[in-house]
């Protein structure tokens, strides 16, 4: 009780502290006018200012050469020449825009390097956000990465979404063993979009990719074909038996579901079942598998069925992809 009563007896003091301490803060006479402007100028070193818009280079832009750079980008010309791009256009360049080196891709320096450092509007950063995203991607792709890999990147799924080159590739430094991505492995990088996909490769039953063992390139061409998901075979079939070659055929007797499409009965990247099953045996069977010979009920130990032994249709049924057999229309092993 004495700790109580003390208690209630000190709230009027505090009351009072706080009265104070606000009227002091309200009726403060105004800093002075040296202080104000101390204050003011802080506040302006505080704010970066903005960056000019890209106006691109003039046309009457000249080109300088790459040693004109290297009086202030000495250090970043280092890191550059140690990448596969570096030492392509440093030691073996092979045509005249590789000659150019640095103003290869980031355009002629004439003004910039005029200005002493300025005009940075008349030059390609590849800074997010400095150039439209469409100015960056034109000047990789013109001249240099159209061919090969590259030839569908025009109207592909990437760029028609405005995904820019840099942001999955690093050029001025090494950071992964191939390709010059931003991330040590492609799977790195593909997740930072693909979270989905790099959820489901979390999943106990997936495609080896956290193992080191395939790449998403390895299936998909980040950089475009004519086929859907950016797949590099003509069908998801076609794709799988790059690997799985004895799933191919042909065979005495096909199981339809199968010639259709993997992904009818396989989830690719990733899934709580074994053998990245969609839905478990017996229930992945009975989703077609309703009417014919076997009862649609799926299995249930209270009833103790026959038809799914130890609670799978493959324990018979183990050829599911295919039979060469002439009495294997079944599938039977």
């Amino acid at each position: 009780m004495k700790k109580r009563d003390t208690v209630v007896a000190l709230l009027p003091l505090l009351a009072v502290a706080l009265l104070v301490g606000w009227a002091c803060s309200r009726f403060s006479p105004p800093p002075s006018g040296s202080e104000a402007l101390h204050a003011q100028e802080t506040s302006a070193a505080s704010t970066a200012a903005p960056r000019p818009r890209w106006t691109g280079s003039p046309p009457n832009a000249k080109y300088v050469g790459s040693e004109s750079c290297l009086t202030c980008h000495d250090e970043s010309a280092q890191r550059f020449h140690k990448t596969k791009m570096g030492r392509i256009m440093s030691v073996n360049p092979r045509t005249g825009q590789e000659r150019r080196g640095c103003e290869s891709c980031h355009g002629p320096g004439g003004s910039h390097v005029d200005t002493e450092g300025g005009a940075i509007e008349t030059l390609i950063t590849f800074k997010k956000g400095a150039e439209p995203v469409e100015v960056q991607n034109t000047t990789c792709v013109n001249g240099c990465h159209e061919k090969g890999e590259h030839t569908f990147w025009r109207g592909s799924t990437h760029e028609s979404r405005g995904v820019a080159c840099v942001s999955c590739h690093k050029v001025m430094e090494s950071v992964s063993d191939r390709y010059n991505l931003t991330k040590p492995t492609a799977m790195e990088v593909c997740s930072q979009c693909h979270q989905t996909r790099r959820a489901q490769l979390q999943r106990s039953s997936h495609m080896p990719l956290r193992e080191g063992k395939i790449s998403c390139s390895d299936c998909h061409n980040p950089h475009g074909t004519a086929t859907q998901a950016m797949l590099r075979e003509d069908s998801v079939n076609e794709n799988c038996y790059t690997c799985h070659a004895e799933k191919r055929g042909p065979f005495l007797w096909e199981h339809a579901p199968v010639i259709e499409s993997c992904t009818n009965c396989h989830e690719p990247h990733g899934s709580t079942n074994a053998r990245l099953l969609k839905v478990r045996i017996p229930r992945l069977c009975q989703q077609c598998h309703v009417e014919t010979r076997h009862p649609t009920n799926p299995y249930d130990p209270t009833t103790g069925s026959r038809y799914v032994i130890n609670r799978g249709c493959t324990n018979c049924h183990q050829k599911i992809h295919g039979s060469n057999h002439p009495s294997g229309f079944a599938f039977t092993n």
